[in-house]
C-alpha cells in the first residue's frame, strides 16, 4: 500500500444503457474470478404487512429461470469449479459466484438469466417458503436467545419501521402472501438499474464490460426504484426484561447511532473495539478481570443506511451478580472512556485489528469484490476501498473520545435476558 494506507487497485467502471452499473477490479495474479451483485433492496422495502420477501429471493433466485433448471444454477457453477452464494440484509440482497476465468461468461449468463426471466410459480413459492420456514425455526425459534434480535431491535423501531422487522421476515405473512405479491417485489426490484455489479479478478476491464454488455445489455431499461422515506425512530429508551429456557443471564445496551456512512462511523467501531475487543480490552480488563462482574464482554454495530444503526454492548454476568449491576458497571466505564478517550497504545492496537480484519478480507477476490461493493452502496463509490485505510490511519484520540460522547453518553435501553428460573 502506498502511503502505509493508501491501497491503489484499478478500478473501472461503467454504465450499460438499461442503468447497470458495473465495476471491473483486474487482478491478473488471481487464480479465478469474483463476479458480485448487489441488488439495493432488503427487509427494508418491504411492505410492514408482507414481510420476509427480500429474505425469500435469496432462495428462490436458485430455482430456475427461462433457460435454467431449478437447482441448475449451483450445480453448473460447481461442475466448473466455482462457488456460489446470496445473503441478504436490511439494505441489500447479495449474490455472488467464484469461477475460474474460463467460466465467467457461464457465471454472467446464468446472472442475466435469472434476472430477467427468474421462475416465480406456486410450486417454487411454496416449497421455498417451507424452506424459509425450517431456517427460521432452526437459527430463531429452536436456539437459546434466537428472539434477541428482533427484541433489541424492538427497543429501537416500532413495528411500522422500515427496520422494525428482521430480514428473516414473518411467516404469517409468507402464508398469506400470493404468487402476485411475490412477482410484484420481484417486477419492482430486481432489474438493471437497481443493481451493481462487480468483477474481480484476473480479466482486462475492456474484455470484461464487453462480457457484462453483451450478456446483460439486452434487458430492457425500466427506471430506478424509489426507497421509502425512514423517519428517526421515536422510541425512547426503556429496560425490557425477558426469560426464556437459555443456559444464563445476559444483559445488553444499545444505543441508536449514526447511519452507515455518518463520518463518525468508523469511530464507533474503532471506539468498540477499544472496549470490548479481545482480552486486552477495557472492559475485559475492568469488568470480568478487575471488577469480576462479568464473565465476558462483547460489541457489535447494526450498521443501516436510511436510518440510526444500533450499536450494542453486550456482557453475561458472573455468577451471584445481577444483570442490573453488570449494567451499571458497563455503563461506568463507557463513561469514563467517554471522559479520557483512548490511550495512544489503544488506539494503535484496535487500528491494527480493524486493518487486520479489512486486508485479509480483501487478500481474495470474492471478500475483495465484496468489499468494493459494500462501499459502493454504503459511500457512493467503489473507490472507497482505496481510501479506506487513509480514514483509518487519520483517526484521533479525540475522534475517538468525540464519538463516544456525542453518540453514547445518554441513556441507552436495556434488554435483560433472565434464565426462566432466575427472578427479576
Amino acid at each position: 500500500m502506498a502511503d502505509g494506507r493508501q491501497l491503489d487497485y484499478e478500478l473501472v467502471e461503467a454504465t450499460l444503457d438499461n442503468g447497470l452499473q458495473v465495476c471491473v477490479q483486474p487482478d491478473h495474479l488471481a487464480p479465478a474470478v469474483a463476479v458480485n451483485i448487489f441488488y439495493e433492496v432488503g427487509s427494508y422495502d418491504e411492505d410492514p404487512g408482507l414481510t420476509g420477501f427480500a429474505h425469500l429471493f435469496e432462495h428462490l433466485m436458485f430455482q430456475g429461470s427461462k433457460n435454467v433448471g431449478s437447482g441448475e444454477h449451483m450445480a453448473l457453477v460447481e461442475a466448473h469449479g466455482g462457488s456460489v452464494n446470496a445473503t441478504t440484509s436490511t439494505d441489500r440482497t447479495n449474490y455472488f459466484e467464484t469461477v475460474p476465468r474460463g467460466a465467467l461468461a457461464l457465471a454472467l449468463w446464468l446472472e442475466t438469466d435469472r434476472m430477467s426471466s427468474l421462475a416465480i410459480t406456486e410450486a417454487n413459492f411454496a416449497a421455498q417458503r417451507e424452506v424459509v420456514k425450517e431456517e427460521k425455526r432452526q437459527r430463531y425459534d429452536n436456539q437459546p436467545y434466537g428472539d434477541l434480535l428482533e427484541l433489541l431491535v424492538a427497543q429501537h423501531f416500532p413495528p411500522e419501521h422500515p427496520y422494525g422487522h428482521l430480514p428473516i421476515g414473518s411467516m404469517a405473512h409468507l402464508d398469506d402472501a400470493s404468487v402476485d405479491d411475490v412477482q410484484q417485489f420481484f417486477d419492482a426490484w430486481y432489474r438493471p438499474s437497481n443493481a451493481r455489479l462487480v468483477l474481480s479478478g484476473p480479466v482486462t476491464p475492456e474484455d470484461a464490460i464487453d462480457m457484462v454488455a453483451s450478456q446483460f445489455g439486452a434487458i430492457p431499461a425500466q427506471e430506478r426504484p424509489a426507497h421509502v422515506d425512514s423517519a428517526p425512530p421515536e422510541l425512547p429508551p426503556r429496560t425490557t426484561v425477558t426469560r426464556g429456557s437459555v443456559p444464563h443471564p445476559l444483559v445488553y445496551l444499545s444505543w441508536p447511532t449514526p447511519a452507515a456512512a455518518h463520518p463518525q462511523q468508523l469511530a464507533l467501531e474503532i471506539a468498540l473495539s477499544v472496549l470490548a475487543d479481545g482480552t486486552t480490552s477495557r472492559l475485559h480488563k475492568s469488568v470480568v478481570r478487575s471488577a469480576r462482574m462479568a464473565q465476558e464482554v462483547h460489541a457489535a454495530s447494526l450498521p443501516h443506511l436510511r436510518s440510526s444503526s444500533i450499536t450494542t454492548l453486550m456482557a453475561r454476568p458472573t455468577d451471584g451478580v445481577t444483570t442490573e449491576a453488570t449494567a451499571a458497571a458497563l455503563l461506568e466505564q463507557v463513561a469514563r472512556f467517554g471522559d479520557e478517550g483512548p490511550t495512544s497504545e489503544e488506539l494503535a492496537r484496535a487500528v491494527a485489528q480493524y486493518e487486520r480484519e479489512w486486508l485479509l478480507g480483501l487478500a481474495i477476490v470474492e471478500g475483495r469484490a465484496d468489499l468494493i461493493n459494500d462501499g459502493w452502496l454504503t459511500h457512493g463509490t467503489p473507490a472507497h476501498v482505496n481510501h479506506h485505510g487513509l480514514e483509518l490511519a487519520a483517526l484521533t484520540e479525540d475522534d475517538i473520545r468525540s464519538a463516544v460522547r456525542t453518540h453514547l453518553a445518554t441513556d441507552p435501553s436495556q434488554l435483560h435476558y433472565l434464565p426462566t428460573e432466575v427472578s427479576a
